[in-house]
């Protein structure tokens, strides 16, 4: 199961930087690879605007 990112996303890149396995990418709201994502949750626990959540 991926992570998912919800248009609360303010594109700060806080999640980029700590993902482990390089799955999100920048853009207008940032976007997880559910084929890359090993479903770890770092992601979720740093974002400021609680934008990602579990799929």
């Amino acid at each position: 199961m991926a992570y998912k990112i919800s248009d609360a996303c303010v594109a700060c890149g806080t999640c980029i930087d700590e993902c482990p396995v390089e799955a999100i990418s920048a853009g207008d709201i940032c976007v997880i690879d559910p084929d890359k994502c090993i479903d770890c949750g770092t992601c979720a626990g740093v974002c400021p605007s609680e934008a990602i959540s579990a799929e």
